[in-house]
């Protein structure tokens, strides 16, 4: 911008010459001679990718848009970075699942009513890690009002355990939901609990942990839950069941909050009731937890187990967390404290006027 040169008659000749050294200087500096802005400092570059993979990032919006990402193209960051920006969406929409699957799978897709479909991976389209996707309705009849609560792979275990907003549990036998399922079939009634709102495979001898948006959680065995289900957790007013995933006394259990705080909490510090509809005991200090599942390899080597987690040609678990403005991050498990007892949590994804809406384990090697 020009400005015009004020009167100098009445400035003394020694300040004259210095104000006409100091244009004659900026002049021959240009636009070099003007301060540029701060940069903020750059983001660290994530790892080198992993090598070419059959396993897919799937994330999918509150609204129905999906798409899928080899998962090599999400480089492997430090907890606490930037992440970068994955489903591309229409104004007023977030991301609200998120899963890995492999493309030769098949994914069992559950609904907030409690119906389940069984879909080819191959199927949803595969996008860039900036790309838009395209309407799940496209292959899946859905109801006015329904929406995707989780995408897991089909056949993974001998029964699927439901969880309802109000903290109904109810188990299905995996032979319902084999490929012979008719698409759609329902296996929850939403008067009966409200909304379905997470769902996980079972061996059928394991305990089940239900976790509150509160950071409450119980923990129980699957086998007491009656054939027509059974309460889980009982809530407090106001209150919502928000996941459920199968453990042992070996366990940890990741879990992560609203603020982008997550921990693993090692279930030998969390001692399991006797039987579901017990209040439950905190398991996170936090104000919104949003996503819990059980990881792989958080225990110290047992010498009876063939599995060494401290080898790095095992596999290990990396966790995928994404914000509402669709920010992704993956990072090593490793990278998170396990604890045995309540604890805030560490920062694992830098949030900027945002908020943390799920997250998920990415099986890898290396």
């Amino acid at each position: 911008m020009d400005f015009e040169r004020p009167d100098l008659s009445g400035v003394s000749a020694d300040v004259v010459a210095y104000i006409e050294a100091l244009e004659a200087a900026l002049a021959a500096a240009g636009d070099k001679g003007r301060p540029s802005p701060a940069q903020p400092p750059a983001e660290e570059p994530p790892e080198p990718s992993e090598p070419p993979t059959t396993r897919n990032v799937i994330t999918l919006s509150a609204a129905g848009w999906v798409k899928r990402t080899p998962r090599h193209e999400y480089g492997r960051q430090r907890r606490g970075g930037m992440g970068v920006f994955d489903l591309d969406l229409p104004e007023g929409d977030a991301p609200a699942v998120l899963s890995v699957l492999d493309e030769e799978e098949t994914a069992l897709v559950v609904t907030s009513q409690g119906r389940a479909f069984r879909l080819p991976v191959r199927d949803i389209p595969e996008g860039p890690v900036r790309g838009r996707g395209k309407p799940l309705a496209t292959w899946l009849p859905l109801r006015e009002g329904e929406r995707v609560v989780a995408l897991l792979p089909a056949d993974n275990g001998a029964q699927m355990a439901l969880v309802s907003a109000r903290g109904r549990v109810r188990r299905v036998r995996a032979s319902f939901l084999g490929v012979h399922m008719i698409p759609g079939m329902r296996f929850h009634d939403v008067k009966d609990g409200g909304d379905v709102v997470g769902a996980c495979w079972t061996s059928g001898n394991d305990d089940l942990f239900v976790v509150a948006r509160s950071g409450q959680a119980i923990r129980f065995p699957e086998q007491r839950v009656h054939d027509s289900g059974s309460l889980g957790i009982n809530l407090d007013r106001g209150d919502v069941a928000v996941a459920i995933t199968a453990v042992n006394e070996k366990s940890g259990v990741f879990l992560v909050g609203r603020d982008g705080k997550g921990t693993i909490r090692l279930m030998e510090g969390f001692r399991s009731n006797k039987s579901p509809g017990g209040g439950g005991k905190v398991a996170m200090n936090t104000e919104h937890l949003v996503a819990a599942f059980t990881i792989a390899f958080v225990d110290p080597v047992d010498p009876t187990d063939s599995t060494d987690p401290t080898d790095p040609t095992e596999p290990s678990d990396d966790v995928l967390v994404i914000s509402s403005l669709s920010k992704l991050i993956r990072f090593s498990a490793s990278d998170v404290p396990a604890k045995t007892g309540v604890v805030q949590g560490v920062n694992c994804i830098a949030l900027r006027n945002d908020e943390t809406v799920a997250a998920a384990p990415g099986r890898c090697t290396g």
